[in-house]
């Protein structure tokens, strides 16, 4: 059975406030409640509260009676990972969503405003997220503990991750510290380019408190230290205005050196139940989950359930779940099957058999996809029977087997935020764009070897361009959400040169606005707060 952090019993919201009156002595009813006067009074309060911040990520919340921690119409909806999932993807190739709920329709076509629900949702969440993080770093500072330090230092790498993906989408968020404490007060607002300095100073200053790789999984350890910077340096450019090639190699080198990780021969057991390190060594960093601790039709039991349908990806026959299953809700569009696929090697250039429903005769086994009513789809709020499926992430282990935890509405696996696969990818890009080719390609070709099973997929260091690499992490990190991220660095995401279905609100697809590289701070924030100015052209 996998390690599961997130297993708690515990009501800590009453910890993110500090008692008004100091002489009173206050202890809590419920012998299980944690409040910031006792938190130090068993050192498994620590451990405890420290998971409430990683589940904060990835469930609706712990609140009174199983609550949300934010109120919504829908609780499970607006999670972080649900949230960012469909920041990252729905404006891109790899995905259409055909629901009509508000808000997601702007996503498909890139056409949102600042009152988007998506981004209030994703932007609140992960303020709550580094709030938590702040007081628990606040009330940790100066215990010389060693397990406690440990803790105040992976509770430092969740907030310098939800900086890391607040400064990636929304640019220049608002900017507090465990200096700052917990009350009413209107946060200033940071620049990117020096939240990338403070989020980096981060990593670094807590790089050495954490535990070695690959020893502490699901929790944070040095291997996702070593990651996240590795990605940061990978986006330097996009966030600060120069390139960081030499320290995104450093990082994905330590990394791939600490032979702590290794690929899966197996590509689908990353997206599996079994997922967990260390069944599989290539997992670094996961949000975990667990059909009876972590329920919740989030993560990726919503990745699972929304990509299914009656007809064309059923539930029960890729994914193990039976109960509230085909929402019929996200699909892939037919642009991105021609960078999953050598459509005019593999088919001839000509259309794609009926007989091939799941793309077989192509030899890349990361193509985990299926032909659906047709592959286009022909208006922007089509049904999810048009388009490419997409049944990558599965509720069963990598065998097929039942999981472990199984249960029949929710998934026990884990949502991969790094793997090793990532780490050479990023040295790959990182050496590429230094004048290296010729080193590049190995690592790239390492990724290749894993999906075709052979060297039959490898390529030369001439074939190696910019237009290769982006696609190649489509093909190993689709679904993932990466794309957007990725589609902005290589200049791709908004007046690029590609276009697919519906980008812009058009069929065929046509350039938008580079402004859109980033989202806007939501209406909400800017009106209340005063110290927080709009990003620009919205």
């Amino acid at each position: 059975m996998k390690k599961i952090l997130l297993i708690l019993g515990v009501l800590i919201s009453a910890l993110m406030f500090n008692a008004c009156v100091d002489d009173l002595d206050i202890t809590p009813k419920d012998p299980d409640m944690i409040l910031s006067g006792n938190l130090g009074d068993d050192p498994i309060y620590m451990k405890q509260v420290l998971g409430k911040i990683y589940a904060s990520f990835i469930i609706a919340g712990q609140g009174s009676n199983g609550g949300p921690d934010i109120a919504s119409s829908d609780g499970d909806f607006f999670t972080t990972m649900r949230a960012l999932w469909n920041l990252q993807q729905l404006p891109t190739d790899e995905a259409m969503c055909a629901w009509g709920d508000v808000g997601i329709a702007d996503l498909n076509t890139q056409t949102w405003s600042p009152s988007n629900p998506f981004l209030t949702a994703l932007y609140q969440r992960l303020g709550l997220s580094i709030t938590y993080a702040n007081d628990f770093i606040g009330m940790t500072n100066g215990d010389n503990d060693p397990a406690v330090v440990r803790y105040n230092a992976e509770a430092r790498f969740l907030r310098a991750l939800a900086y890391f993906w607040q400064m990636d989408l929304f640019g220049n968020p608002p900017f507090t510290t465990e200096v700052d404490g917990v009350g009413k007060f209107y946060p200033q607002q940071i620049q990117r380019a020096e939240l990338f300095k403070y989020v980096v100073n981060e990593l670094h200053a807590i790089e050495d408190l954490l535990d070695e790789p690959g020893s502490s999984y699901p929790q944070a350890d040095k291997g996702a230290a070593w990651m996240l910077l590795a990605r940061l340096y990978l986006n330097a450019e996009v966030y600060t205005g120069t390139a960081k090639w030499d320290s995104c190699k450093i990082y994905a080198d330590k990394v791939i050196a600490s032979e702590a990780y290794e690929l899966n021969p197996n590509y689908r057991q990353n997206f599996s139940a079994d997922n967990h390190y260390p069944a599989n060594r290539e997992m670094i960093f996961a949000w975990a989950q667990d059909g009876v601790h972590t329920q919740g039709y989030v993560g990726t039991t919503f990745i699972i359930e929304s990509s299914s349908d009656s007809e064309f990806v059923p539930a029960e026959l890729y994914h193990g779940l039976t109960d509230n299953t085909n929402w019929n809700g996200n699909r892939a569009r037919k642009d991105f099957l021609n960078v999953m696929i050598d459509t005019l090697a593999v088919y001839g250039g000509g259309p794609i058999p009926d007989t091939d429903t799941i793309f077989a005769q192509s030899k890349d086994k990361r193509v985990l996809l299926r032909q659906k009513r047709s592959i286009d789809i022909p208006t922007a709020s089509s049904s999810g029977d048009y388009g490419i499926g997409v049944y990558k992430f599965t509720a069963r282990n990598a065998d097929g087997s039942q999981a472990a935890n199984y249960n029949p509405a929710f998934a026990s696996t884990d949502f991969p935020i790094f793997r090793l696969a990532d780490a050479y990818m990023m040295r790959a890009e990182a050496l590429f764009q230094s004048g290296d080719a010729e080193n590049a390609v190995k690592d790239v070709n390492k990724i290749r070897e894993r999906a075709f099973g052979s060297s039959e997929g490898n390529i030369t260091a001439g074939q190696l361009t910019e237009q290769f690499l982006l696609d190649e992490r489509g093909r190993e990190f689709y679904y993932e959400a990466q794309r957007r991220t990725d589609l902005v660095r290589f200049g791709q995401f908004t007046n690029g040169t590609y276009h697919w279905q519906w980008k812009g609100g058009v069929f065929e697809g046509t350039a938008t606005s580079s402004h859109l590289n980033i989202y806007p701070i939501p209406g909400d924030e800017v009106a209340a707060n005063p110290n927080i100015q709009q990003n620009a052209d919205y």
